[in-house]
């Protein structure tokens, strides 16, 4: 057999990401998941990173049944999708085509019947593409909030929390709003153990947050808010909750399916797959070196797996910026500049991560990949690997050595993809 290198290695880790990645595409499991069409109209609403892909998938299933709609999806995501109207906002922070997005989803949810139908097409993103700010707050007070919670350190679960109770569409609001009609939601997860009502701050789902974990929540990241959003916490209104709207929730992909395609790909490669988990969370490089460790252990002892072998998880990291100065880098780039700090150069450990959207935070890249002579390329290119990562410059230092994985946007979105293959 021909010994791994890193020409054969990174490209079986690019096709094992691409795998992940095809297996969550609208255009070939939205169909399969579709209720039977209602007897009177049918509306489609939806917001995402990947919601222009699936309103095109449902427009093209559905071509004899009379829908129209509109959904949001981020920047550079659109696609043609027939019936159905695209419109294009920012992510993550939210901008005025947010808003906007948000009042026309509500406007077309007005004023239906029992014998109508709402499809709801949601997908990670969300919750910056629609944005209806809680009575007596503004769009920059929304925006404010979201940079203070991207910047804290918070975990998804908690900024959706905040999100949903500072918010007139999310947490279910969006599916009162569509009563009497059937609201049937198609759903791709980006969230780690595929909650629901966590998915874009789940418009469509009943919420089982409450204010008071809200206001924790605040109080121990020590978020700067606006006084307006201080006021709206104060008074307390809740979201709906389970009972108060009916669910018919139905999950297109998720990261658990991407990487059991990520894992039938290492197979064909010659490669034993270990999944190792599909919602992994934590600080970026604390999770960084702990699989390093893991893969040095698969190195050198054979546990938890001999190679070759490909280490695989899903999930959402975090990067905490603190309040000092911070370079260009997303979750990936920061695990992985983290993992290869820990490796040491380790020889036959390789290793990709990226966000299955194509995006790794704000910048043109989705992720990186990691070769035995990462550190050192990086360090005859001028750049100090370890100073990248105090600085959460990983974008700029993996730039410098020509490891980004570009993919532009791939229209899906279930997480990040993250392999280590073994050699």
């Amino acid at each position: 057999m021909t010994a791994w290198n890193d020409s054969r290695a990174t490209d079986a880790l690019n096709r094992i990401f691409m795998a992940a990645v095809a297996s969550a595409d609208p255009a070939k499991v939205l169909q399969h998941h579709l209720p039977s069409p209602p007897k009177g109209r049918c509306v489609v609403v939806g917001a995402g990173k990947a919601s222009a892909a699936m309103a095109a998938a449902l427009d093209k299933a559905w071509a004899d049944v009379d829908l129209s709609g509109v959904v949001v999806t981020r920047y550079g995501h659109a696609v043609p999708a027939g019936r159905i109207e695209i419109i294009e906002a920012s992510h993550p922070v939210p901008d005025d085509k947010s808003a906007e997005a948000a009042k026309r989803i509500l406007a077309a949810v007005e004023g239906l019947t029992a014998e109508d139908m709402v499809i709801a097409l949601i997908s990670g993103g969300g919750s910056a593409l629609m944005v209806a700010p809680a009575e007596g707050m503004t769009l920059a007070d929304k925006m404010a909030v979201n940079r203070a919670l991207l910047a804290s350190g918070a975990t998804i679960s908690e900024m959706n929390a905040v999100r949903k109770h500072l918010s007139r569409i999310k947490g279910g609001r969006l599916a009162l709003a569509a009563k009497p009609a059937k609201v049937v939601s198609l759903l791709i997860s980006d969230v780690p153990g595929d909650d629901p009502s966590e998915i874009a701050s789940g418009p469509t789902v009943a919420d089982p947050s409450d204010i008071e974990t809200v206001r924790e929540i605040v109080s121990r990241y020590e978020l700067d808010l606006p006084e307006t959003v201080r006021r709206v916490l104060e008074k307390g209104e809740e979201t709906p909750k389970a009972g108060d709207i009916d669910e018919d929730v139905r999950m297109i992909a998720a990261p658990s399916l991407a990487l059991q395609a990520a894992a039938e790909e290492a197979v064909k490669l010659g490669l034993t797959p270990l999944i190792l988990g599909d919602s992994l969370e934590g600080e970026s490089r604390d999770v960084g070196a702990v699989m390093a460790g893991i893969a040095l252990s698969a190195s050198r002892k054979g546990l938890p797996v001999k190679g070759p072998a490909v280490l695989l998880s899903g999930g959402e990291t975090t990067v905490t910026i603190g309040k000092g100065p911070a370079g260009k880098g997303g979750r990936n780039t920061e695990f992985l500049l983290s993992l290869a700090l820990t490796l040491k150069g380790a020889d036959g450990i390789w290793a990709i991560a990226g966000d299955s959207d194509g995006i790794d935070g704000v910048e043109d890249a989705a992720g990186a990949v990691v070769t035995p002579d990462t550190l050192a390329r990086m360090r005859a290119a001028g750049v100090d690997p370890r100073q990248s990562l105090v600085g959460h410059d990983s974008y700029t230092a993996f730039k410098g050595v020509g490891d980004l994985v570009v993919t532009g946007p791939t229209l899906t979105n279930v997480n990040d993809i993250r392999a280590i293959l073994i050699g």
